[in-house]
């Protein structure tokens, strides 16, 4: 039997490569005869750049950039084929913020990697936008790339209050006759009651009593910048910087249908007798341009079936049937929430072999 294995990471626990290789384990003790194809995938957050090197290879060029918090911190630019791919969450990251500071913390990082790929000869770049620990709408960003105002655009949001003025003429000549492409899963805009703020700041450490107050400062640096491209689905992806990418002239792609094309997933799909999914929580969110549901879509337009192997799992069979996944089974009704998180590669292997005995003919 020839099965596909194409899961997102297990936020928190496994990237996607250690979850495909952990369902893979898992897989072959029960039926070590099938063929399996690890095809670990990313909506553009964090492992974007993993997934997509393990794909297609590339260069790997080593960087340090600011980070959220002013300390510097390591990341990566993928090279491939004139383009260049960075991965937001390495240098503005929940994870490197703890999940606080986001009044405070900044972009800069990225605008640093974005310099990082342009000196590096790239004519294209494609920045993975998600699982940010900022709210910044980006000005980070564009002050690393030579933006300026009258208030410092790479002290957050509490930096950007009051600000009168804002030129942004440097940081789009800096990447000048460069592609620019926001890969992200969030259609959000950058304001308002659908915003970065609002659905996403809680997240990050935002009070409720101070989303107003934090989104009005967007408000007020979406008028000074480009009202109209603050509004665009994806502008409020990774707390604004999806503004920052449309400033600079970039468009915005589903970040699942980028990676799915990189890895040509829809071939793949074709040539498996089963495709197999997952991520760390398994819920009806995963509908909204999540790894889960693009995969699955992407079996459907294959005919083939779709399962999901996920920490938890937080649907009911209708709900699953919607999101095109024929079942989903979880590593916390095996082996317990205990063991799940502190050994989350062999509980996810136990999983795997445990369904391969239902599937595997």
């Amino acid at each position: 039997m020839r099965v596909m294995v194409a899961p997102d990471k297990f936020a928190g626990t496994l990237t996607a490569v250690e979850a495909a290789e952990a369902i893979a384990t898992g897989w072959r003790r029960h039926a070590p005869d099938d063929v399996l194809d690890l095809a670990p995938m990313s909506d553009g957050g964090p492992g974007f750049v993993d997934v997509l090197h393990a794909a297609h290879g590339g260069h790997l060029l080593a960087a340090t950039v600011a980070g959220p918090l002013g300390e510097e911190v390591p990341a990566a630019v993928l090279l491939h084929d004139g383009t260049a791919y960075v991965e937001s969450a390495q240098a503005c990251g929940l994870h490197l913020t703890g999940g606080r500071a986001a009044r405070a913390a900044t972009t800069r990082g990225v605008g640093d990697l974005l310099l990082r790929a342009r000196d590096a000869g790239a004519r294209r770049i494609v920045v993975g936008l998600g699982g940010s620990g900022t709210n910044d709408g980006g000005a980070g960003l564009l002050a690393a790339l030579g933006a300026t105002g009258d208030r410092p655009l790479d002290a957050g949001p509490d930096g950007l209050a009051g600000l009168g003025s804002v030129d942004l003429a440097p940081a789009r000549a800096a990447l000048a006759g460069i592609e620019l492409v926001a890969a992200s899963d969030v259609d959000s805009p950058l304001t308002g009651l659908f915003g970065a703020t609002k659905t996403f700041g809680p997240q990050k450490g935002l009070a409720e009593d101070e989303l107003p107050a934090i989104d009005g400062v967007l408000e007020r640096w979406a008028e000074l910048t480009d009202r109209r491209l603050s509004l665009e689905k994806g502008a409020g992806a990774a707390g604004g910087l999806g503004h920052a990418v449309l400033l600079l002239g970039g468009r915005r792609e589903p970040g699942i249908e980028l990676v799915a094309a990189a890895v040509d997933l829809a071939a793949r799909a074709r040539a498996a007798d089963l495709v197999v999914t997952g991520e760390g929580a398994f819920d009806f969110s995963s509908r909204a341009g999540k790894v889960p549901y693009g995969v699955a879509a992407t079996a459907e337009q294959a005919l083939r079936p779709c399962i999901a192997l996920a920490g938890r799992v937080l649907v009911g069979a209708r709900e699953m049937r919607a999101l095109g996944v024929e079942s989903a089974y979880a590593t916390v009704d095996l082996v317990g929430e205990e063991r799940s998180l502190a050994d989350p590669a062999g509980s996810l292997a136990e999983l795997a072999a445990r369904v391969a005995r239902t599937w595997s003919r």
